[in-house]
């Protein structure tokens, strides 16, 4: 199966890449196992860093979107029903923007607001360090800060797979 990739634009010098166009024939940067690349970024709530939650031994769903990402406007309300059934067991969302304006990823929020983390990050280092290659994409990342699997693009299909593998991994901490 051959992978189509159309650039809708550009992000400092990170491609974002349209989810719904891509097929499942993909790759990606990260090995299963692997440590998870760090960040430090500026939050709503102050500074996210993947340290403050290793540290706390949260299981950590990264996950990049934009404020004109379509997939991600279906994402939110799941994330949000993920936060809520698994945060006391251990679970931890953070959602990295890529809007290189922060009024864009705002407005967003306000039209679909998140109870998780939102951090931002309009410069794209953080998504180089994972190799993303399509939005939204999202990583899930053990207790012990490697990664245990990535995802990308979001539809009503994936919900109970993702779902799956965050409840696998919050039984398997225990």
């Amino acid at each position: 199966m051959r992978a189509f990739f159309f650039p809708l634009f550009r992000l400092g010098r990170l491609p974002v890449l349209a989810a719904g166009l891509l097929c499942a024939a993909h790759a990606f940067a990260l090995d299963k196992g692997a440590a998870a690349p760090a960040f430090d970024l500026r939050g709503l709530n102050g500074q996210v860093s993947l340290a403050q939650f290793q540290g706390q031994g949260k299981l950590v769903y990264v996950d990049f979107w934009a404020s004109w990402c379509g997939p991600c406007r279906q994402s939110f309300p799941w994330m949000n029903e993920m936060q809520a059934k698994y945060g006391a067991r251990g679970l931890q969302i953070v959602a990295i923007n890529l809007d290189a304006k922060n009024d864009d990823a705002r407005g967003f929020l306000a039209a679909v607001p998140a109870q998780f983390t939102i951090a931002f990050d309009p410069a794209g280092a953080v998504p180089k360090s994972y190799g993303l290659k399509g939005m939204p994409s999202s990583y899930l990342i053990g207790r012990d800060g490697k990664l245990v699997f990535e995802h990308m693009g979001f539809n009503q299909n994936d919900k109970a797979e993702l779902e799956k593998m965050i409840g696998e991994q919050l039984g398997a901490s225990k």
